[in-house]
């Protein structure tokens, strides 16, 4: 055995045969109830990077962003006395309102564990899904205190944002469906926060491409997934502070860092500067809206981060929910390329 496959047994990871199962099983349940969201390139981006970029577009997403995915994967198989009693979820906007549309999809009651200065799209949405909103630093609570005390009292089921098998494996359902409408890919971009989304894509792509090198591209102040894939130890950063809301989580967890040291090759970081040109670039040259967060894969191409000359390149947006007040005038500033 592996020191890497010891420590992953260790830690409750599941093996690659079993992994591949339950990825396929995902694959049948999240294509039941997501949008195959669409793959968009750029003849004039591919001739600036001297590379073939393939956009998968989950901002057009279900709420708005890949979360759909996982949490449907996880949601839907819970038996019927599990969804009357409802679900319970802790996040800054995405994963929230993901939990809130799957639970009244499948009819369960919903509670989200979110700060109050979380941005005004997200909590406006997760409302208007019917979650009942809980502010825990309104509380003094911790978030994940506050969604377990809730979850206990109330015998509701908790919906962890990346910590969880089957949410991660159905967020690498997007990187599936990229790869099978692209073709072969050479580089796969995703962002990186709790890492359930470039540890499930990962795993998709050792599935269906296993020779594409997958790259995490992550907020140069939240580097806590840089810094763990390099130590292999989970390294943390509190209240990371960066423009990426969806990448501000103080850690990855034991099962999606022993997944990314398994399955990816390189995860690299990128600025809020960096970030924004590319977001005003997919907004104006693409006509796509993305946030900050889903703008970090083509930051780390346009920041020369990641070496793309040659190749064939799968880049996930991963979401399209965006602040405008907040980032309008940060746009407005931003060069043009």
């Amino acid at each position: 055995m592996s020191l890497l496959s010891g420590w992953a047994a260790q830690h409750g990871i599941p093996d690659d045969a079993t992994l591949a199962a339950r990825f396929l099983e995902a694959r049948g349940r999240v294509a039941a109830a997501a949008h195959r969201t669409p793959v968009v390139t750029s003849r004039t981006l591919d001739a600036r990077l001297g590379a073939r970029v393939f956009f998968k577009c989950e901002n057009f997403q279900r709420m708005g962003a890949f979360k759909f995915r996982g949490a449907f994967n996880l949601i839907s198989q819970l038996p019927p006395e599990a969804l009357r009693r409802g679900v319970v979820a802790y996040s800054s906007g995405n994963h929230a309102q993901a939990v809130a549309l799957v639970a009244r999809e499948l009819g369960a009651p919903a509670v989200i564990v979110m700060p109050s200065h979380a941005p005004a799209a997200k909590l406006a949405g997760t409302r208007g899904y019917g979650a009942e909103v809980m502010h825990y630093d309104l509380l003094g609570e911790g978030r994940e205190a506050l969604a377990g005390r809730i979850a206990e009292e109330r015998g509701m089921t908790l919906v962890p944002p990346f910590d969880h098998p089957d949410i991660l494996l159905g967020q690498g359902t997007a990187a599936a469906e990229l790869i099978e409408d692209a073709g072969s890919l050479d580089l796969l971009l995703t962002p990186l926060g709790g890492g359930g989304l470039l540890s499930g894509s990962a795993v998709a792509a050792r599935i269906l491409a296993p020779s594409c090198r997958v790259v995490g591209v992550e907020p140069a102040a939240g580097d806590d997934g840089a810094r763990s894939f390099r130590s292999g130890r989970l390294e943390t950063v509190d209240a990371p502070d960066t423009l990426c809301d969806g990448a501000r989580t103080p850690s990855l967890s034991s099962l999606t860092l022993g997944l990314i040291r398994r399955n990816v090759g390189e995860v690299v970081t990128c600025t809020d500067d960096e970030v924004l040109v590319a977001m005003r670039w997919l907004w104006e040259r693409l006509k796509l809206v993305v946030e900050p967060t889903g703008a970090l894969g083509l930051a780390a191409l346009l920041a020369g981060r990641v070496d793309g000359r040659g190749r064939r390149i799968g880049v996930v947006l991963s979401g399209g929910n965006v602040d405008l007040g907040a980032l309008a005038a940060r746009l407005a500033a931003t060069p043009n390329l």
